[in-house]
């Protein structure tokens, strides 16, 4: 007998409109500059937007757009909605996916604020990884990407990421008890980044795998 999970099957591919759906802190009108922030997996938009409440201003405009995948995540013993970014499964789709989604929030947001303001990209967990892509292969030239607990995927293209960042300006935030980033790889991250001549500013804080308020109000 075939063995059902062996079997094949050509892959056919269809693009469709759908709702992409983002939260906003702060004023459009008479924005000098754009925070875009990613929350990491399983995750929320909205209430990963409020870990940025403490650098909100006036003329900063911080917009968190939600993943375009959702599902049911188990959490002590109840289920809640989440989002991913990603999974392994057809992903070079799924990057192609959110680089255009977010490229498309980003037209509709900078376009309506004139003149060009500050545009600044920060990631967390999984969303430290789609912050990194996004700045590689988007459209847009940012001037500062923020990663809280991940580090730049190892197959981007660095080259491409770095002419993308106008002052070379990349943040590595990590708790030094980050269950998710080691030491170890904060150390290699440091060094990869550093060959390729970009301005790293690697901020350790005590705690674990969150976004730090007062390393975010630092940095802000």
């Amino acid at each position: 007998m075939t063995n059902p999970d062996r079997l094949s099957y050509p892959a056919h591919r269809l693009s469709v409109p759908r709702s992409a759906r983002y939260h906003l802190l702060g004023e459009r009108r008479g924005a000098d500059e754009i925070w875009v922030v990613l929350h990491g997996y399983s995750q929320l938009a909205s209430t990963f937007l409020r870990w940025f409440e403490p650098v909100a201003r006036p003329g900063r405009l911080i917009v968190a757009p939600e993943a375009l995948s959702r599902a049911y995540f188990d959490e002590g013993g109840a289920r809640r909605v989440g989002a991913s970014w990603m999974t392994k499964e057809d992903r070079e789709a799924e990057i192609e996916d959110y680089v255009r989604y977010l490229d498309a929030l980003a037209d509709e947001l900078i376009g309506s604020i004139p003149p060009l303001p500050r545009l600044e990209v920060h990631g967390f967990s999984q969303g430290a990884a789609t912050a990194s892509r996004w700045v590689a292969y988007g459209r847009y030239a940012v001037s500062r990407l923020v990663l809280w607990g991940g580090t730049v995927p190892p197959d981007i293209d660095l080259e491409r990421m770095r002419s993308h960042l106008r002052d070379g300006k990349v943040v590595v935030a990590v708790g030094d008890r980050d269950q998710f980033v080691t030491a170890e790889q904060v150390r290699n991250e440091r060094a990869r980044l550093l060959g390729l001549n970009l301005n790293l500013d690697v901020r350790q804080f005590t705690g674990g795998h969150v976004v730090d308020r007062s390393t975010l109000v630092a940095i802000a």
